[in-house]
């Protein structure tokens, strides 16, 4: 084989493992999407109860703006878009309730979240606005 043999074979070779890692994406992604009950990647304000609160990490995925203007007592802050990156600071064996103003942001890091391994991870349908009008329990503060 030729040094230029070598080279050509070299540089095509990312060009045909990309392909087949977005194909083996798209596989992950429709499996998650075709199996997984709509439940369980949700929870509802009036789900969370004392006991479950006591046992959940709330993460306001908004801006750190947002965050500083009011959010879920005993939240933490992790934009949305930092989820997957910092999936290391959820904790694994407890639920971890992801929250927005109204779910959009929130869903979207869950979904990676869930894709990316984390099934304890849901997201709280209609986020912070549908919490503090339906929630089931609000600590005191």
């Amino acid at each position: 084989m030729t040094l230029k043999t070598i080279l050509i074979t070299a540089s095509l070779i990312p060009a045909m493992v990309a392909p087949l890692a977005a194909q083996d994406l798209a596989e992950e992604v429709i499996g998650h999407m075709d199996f997984i009950p709509y439940e369980d990647g949700i929870i509802l304000p009036q789900q969370i109860s004392k006991d479950l609160w006591d046992g959940a990490y709330f993460v306001d995925t908004r801006t750190a703006a947002q965050f500083a203007q009011g959010t879920i007592p005993g939240a933490v802050n992790i934009e949305w878009r930092e989820i997957p990156s910092r999936l290391d600071e959820l904790p694994s064996d407890k639920k971890v309730i992801l929250f927005c103003n109204t779910g959009s942001l929130s869903a979207q890091a869950s979904f990676a979240a869930r894709l990316l391994g984390r099934e304890n991870v849901v997201v709280l349908q209609s986020g912070l606005l549908g919490w503090r009008e339906t929630a089931a329990y609000i600590p005191e503060q």
